[in-house]
């Protein structure tokens, strides 16, 4: 087998041109610390370069509202997102539409977009022309021509928006907006994290839900609600608790008494589920539930974990008797450093006076919400009074968010790379307003932002100085990872589907050697330095494993809350060389054409200016070296190690067709295809067969993402055959090559550069060829024995022997019996794989998954949604119309209650979902240094023997069995994945647990100018009783 892998790849004669410019190159050991370094200052440069776009925004907008006068009459005809280009049934352009000219777009996804304009969203909740909008659509106009001003200076640049404290949404390119199947759009731009960061300050928030008795019914479901959408307000840098009281108070989660936690995606999922099971019964003491709330937020401040800035406590309630004075005059006055925030539910305003007067003595603002549709606006008002001190110091915070994906937005929901939705992060800024006469009550316009897509930071990272193991990594300040190549932010089919806590993903969790947190902490803090640590690295699926030495180096990047990571491998991953010949030898064998250059590696910036967009990387190094672009930048030190790898590797080319013109030596066309790849993402392929008679098509191609050079990895093959003795060839199935009779074997070597340790891996070389084909020659040298006679003692054909070829990870490559071809060995013979684990002729490896996904069967136990059966609800109209027809009708307001919450719950009752869990899982690996082994397993008196012997110059093993013992006994070893169960004391610990995170550098709880008396009203029944029944009337006609 080694002669045909060696032949078909060229191994020997790449080794050997290697060898001939050994004298001309000369090898460095990488500086880490100077490497990560140099990465962070490209990457701050990059990332001030898109703050910079924003303080622009930032300037024209505060300059065009303050030559703005409001006008409360003004008509104004603006580009709406949602009605550009529609016509009405005469083929007019309807009201707010209009042509708009959109044509697709490479840098945008080739989405159809307008460079000149921007578009306006609204909400579907709210009017199209009202007053406030239209005004603020109007000044905003101005931010147009910066738009595509900022555009024009920094090319890279994608989507840049102006999200309004009104609610519109302004967004640039201009881009048709389509509504769900339900004519609805979801996205309101004030309830998106980017927007509620830089609106506000980081705080620590108490909730306090009324379950008297006074809540039953409606008002319990609105509270709930209410409760749910503040959470969707709180963030990463935030803290909360919430209380339920009536007679008693009782923590939503007991486990949490006495403190507050990070409100990150897990905590307020965890809780949202615990909301269902509040009930209503029993009197409410709110003085009770006031004097926990003061005491928790007093007790955690002291303890410096929470967000030590912004205070609040949201009381949600149908009610108070009492203004409760003295225990705001004991707890909170006269700093009034905890704002209060009252929610009153229901249509009743006999109480509204005493809760606005909680709200205006303690700088906060109330609300009345009458019904469902009334809460989201109604939560939101709370952001803009948190928001008065930040307006008033006139503090343009630049704010980052953690990495996410928003799938509301248009771009998100039509991605024509192939590659699912993108992993963002959005650099954001305030917006105020400079006019003198409302200084002081602090009035926030709107936020500004753009998406910087996670892979523009891939692009400032130069892979080739990592090594074939290393990669970068960027945390957050809350220690979540920004990127790292172990994210698996999406799953399900095509990889299109986010899991639940994709975006608060802890370095720890993909880390998780570390068990201290070393590294973790220390990046959380911004500092600089080293660390060291053995790692066990999952790849092919998670099927094999790769144990490496790690050397981490850290900064933190400037201007950012993010710290930046670099990880190299031990032995030839701290090493690099360089070569060097001339440009025109080096550009004539780049353009031989079965040259391709890793098409996510930046070789050449193509992104910077328009023109250099339609350029290949190849067709990029050709202009840069002819020195006919002058603008277009490269990576001078890059190119010219892929044009030294280039001439090294040309002779290949000439070599393999040399072997496809001589038809004889691959008559029965085994071997299909040989390839190459070098450090520096150059890779060779030849095909020995007609692309059409491949068997697997996908091998090599985008297609197969771990078989091909990524933005943040070397191809599989190249990883594994690295990792081997030099010469060494290493034989794999692909787990993915689908059915027996299209299952390809793959045979990949390392070339070494030099003869010594130190020496860097220059390139790496292999061949696909039919697994039938490779089958056939195992049989084959299986029955040549070196017997005078020729005959064996023994033979794999004999009945009571069992022959098997498996792989240093323990998949069988090779059985009598097909079936068990790419099996685990162990599930195959159960009682050898355990006496072979005994002997150490291999061990196991337990790896842990902090991001997996389990099935749960889901049956929602919430008596509630019966309420949403529509004959129900029928029955329980008539029952309320006898009694108070009117009040039910407006308080329950079903049409918006029935459209939001029906569908949604209707899909979670009674069906198996997936779930985040931790698993533990095994992989296996063969010991290097035991080359032979046999062994006896006694099966209750039946001994069962064996013998094991490595196949020189390759990851592979014979394992001979006798089959003659029945070992069914024994337990089959394999590699499935088990949950980890934490039981309710541990689930509890893990709750409290907090790990170290580095708070914003800036806050603004308070400012003495603020003017306090701005602090809500009650809320208009807008609702007409016609409206209402029509409304009540059309949800029970079954859609």
């Amino acid at each position: 087998m080694k002669s045909i892998s060696a032949k078909y790849s060229g191994s020997q004669l790449l080794q050997k041109k290697y060898k001939e410019f050994e004298r001309a190159v000369r090898v460095e050991e990488i500086d880490g610390l100077r490497l990560v370094k140099r990465l962070a200052e490209d990457m701050e440069e990059m990332f001030h370069k898109k703050a910079q776009a924003m303080k622009r925004l930032v300037e024209a907008a505060e300059e065009a509202h303050l030559q703005h006068e409001e006008d409360p009459d003004l008509q104004y005809e603006y580009f709406n997102a949602v009605l550009i280009n529609e016509v009405d049934d005469v083929g007019n352009s309807v009201e707010l539409g209009g042509e708009f000219i959109l044509q697709p777009n490479d840098h945008f996804n080739n989405l159809s977009v307008n460079l000149s304009l921007s578009v306006v969203q609204v909400p579907t909740n709210m009017y199209n022309k009202d007053s406030a909008i239209v005004n603020g659509v109007y000044w905003s106009e101005a931010l147009n021509k910066v738009f595509v001003d900022n555009f024009e200076r920094d090319p890279s640049l994608i989507w840049q928006y102006f999200g309004s404290a009104k609610g519109f949404f302004r967004q640039y390119p201009g881009i048709k907006w389509k509504p769900d199947e339900h004519g609805v759009i979801a996205f309101d731009c004030r309830n998106r994290k980017w927007y509620i960061q830089a609106a506000t300050s980081p705080k620590d928030v108490v909730i306090l839900v009324d379950v008297s008795g006074s809540m039953k019914g409606l008002r319990l479901t609105i509270a709930r609600q209410t409760v749910s959408s503040i959470l969707d307000t709180l963030g990463d840098d935030d803290f909360f608790n919430i209380i339920a009281y009536n007679e008693e108070l009782h923590y939503v989660e007991p486990c949490l008494n006495g403190t507050l936690v990070q409100a990150d995606v897990t905590n307020k999922d965890h809780f949202r589920e615990h909301l269902n099971k509040l009930f209503a019964q029993g009197i409410g003491m709110l003085d009770i539930a006031l004097t926990e709330a003061f005491n928790l937020l007093g007790d955690f401040n002291e303890t410096g974990r929470g967000s030590e800035c912004s205070q609040a406590i949201m009381l949600v309630t149908d009610g108070a008797v009492d203004t409760y004075d003295a225990i705001f005059a004991k707890y909170n006055w006269p700093d009034r450093k905890v704002r209060i925030f009252p929610y009153l539910i229901g249509r009743e305003s006999a109480f509204a006076d005493n809760l606005k007067w909680m709200a205006c003595a303690n700088k906060g603002y109330f609300t009345q919400i009458s019904t469902l549709a009334d809460v989201q606006e109604n939560v939101m008002e709370y952001l803009h009074v948190l928001s008065r001190p930040k307006v008033i110091d006139q503090e343009h915070d630049t704010v980052w968010t953690e990495a996410y994906i928003d799938n509301t937005l248009p771009q998100a929901q039509k991605m024509d790379d192939g590659q699912g939705p993108v992993l963002m992060t959005t650099v954001a800024m305030p917006v105020f307003s400079t006019k003198n006469e409302t200084r002081n009550r602090g009035i926030l316009l709107g936020v500004v932002g753009t998406d910087v897509p996670v892979s523009e930071l891939l692009k400032t990272i130069p892979k080739y100085k990592l090594g074939i193991h290393g990669y970068a990594f960027a945390i957050t300040n809350n220690g979540y990872i920004l990127t790292h190549p172990d994210l698996r932010p999406l799953y399900g089919d095509g990889k299109k589907r986010r899991k639940p806590n994709y975006s608060s993903v802890d370095l720890s969790e993909v880390e998780w050697e570390d068990k201290d947190d070393t590294l973790r902490n220390a990046m959380v803090n911004r500092k600089t330095g080293t660390f060291s640590m053995e790692v066990k690295k999952s790849v092919d699926k998670g099927k094999r494993v790769l144990v490496l030495h790690n050397d981490y180096y850290y900064t933190d990047i400037k201007g950012t809350p993010f710290s930046l990571g670099v990880a190299l491998s031990r032995g030839h991953g701290k090493y690099f060389f360089r070569g060097n010949v001339t440009v025109e030898e080096g550009f004539h064998d780049l353009e031989h054409p079965d040259v391709a250059l890793a098409d996510e590696w930046t070789y050449c910036n193509t992104d910077e200016h328009p023109e250099h967009r339609y350029l290949s990387q190849i067709e990029a190094i050709k202009l840069y070296l002819n020195g006919h672009e002058p603008h277009l930048q490269c990576d001078k030190e890059l190119i010219q190690e892929v044009l030294f790898d280039a001439v090294v590797t040309a002779p290949l080319e000439a070599y393999w067709t040399s072997l496809v013109l001589n038809k004889s030596e691959n008559s029965d066309k085994g071997v299909e295809i040989a390839y190459l790849g070098t450090r520096t993402g150059l890779s060779r392929i030849n095909l020995f067969v007609v692309p059409d008679e491949l068997t697997n098509q996908d091998f090599l191609t985008a297609e197969d993402k771990e078989g091909v050079f990524n933005a943040d990895h070397f191809p599989l093959w190249y990883k594994r055959a690295a990792e081997q003795v030099p010469g060494t060839f290493v034989y794999s199935l692909t787990f993915n090559s689908g059915s027996e009779n299209k299952s390809v074997v793959l045979a990949s070597t390392a070339i070494q550069l030099l003869d010594e340790r130190k020496s860097p891996i220059a390139a790496a070389v292999g061949i696909q060829m039919k697994l039938e084909f490779f089958q056939k020659k195992f049989w084959t040298a299986s029955r040549q024995c070196a017997a005078l006679d020729g005959k064996c003692s023994i033979s794999c054909d004999e009945e009571n022997i069992n022959c098997y070829l498996i792989d240093n990870n323990g998949f069988v490559l090779v059985a009598e019996d097909y079936t068990l071809t790419g099996k685990f060995f162990g599930e195959a013979e159960r009682a050898v794989m355990s006496k072979l684990l005994q002997m150490g002729s291999f061990k196991r490896v337990t790896l842990y998954d902090y991001q997996a996904l389990c099935w749960v069967f889901s049956e929602s136990s919430d008596s509630g949604h019966t309420l949403l059966d529509p004959y129900f609800a029928f029955f329980s109209a008539v029952k309320w119309i006898l009694t108070e027809l009117v009040i039910f009708l407006v308080e329950f307001n079903l049409c918006s209650w029935w459209y939001s919450d029906l569908t949604a719950k209707a899909q979670r009752i009674g069906r198996t979902m997936q779930v985040p869990c931790d698993t533990e899982y095994p992989a296996f690996i063969s010991e290097r240094t035991i080359k032979e082994n046999l062994g006896n397993v006694d099966c209750d008196g039946c001994i069962k023997s064996f013998v094991i012997q490595q196949i020189p110059s390759s990851n592979l093993f014979m394992v001979v069995v006798d089959n003659k013992c029945d070992c069914s006994m024994f337990e089959p070893i394999t590699m499935d994945p088990i949950e980890i169960m934490y039981n309710e004391s541990l689930k509890c610990e893990r709750l409290k647990m907090q790990k170290d995170r580095r708070r914003p550098d800036t806050c603004h709880p308070f400012h003495p100018e603020e003017n306090s008396m701005e602090c809500g009203g009650t809320v208009g029944l807008t609702p007409s009783l016609v409206a209402t029944l029509v409304c009540v009337l059309l949800s029970l006609f079954p859609r």
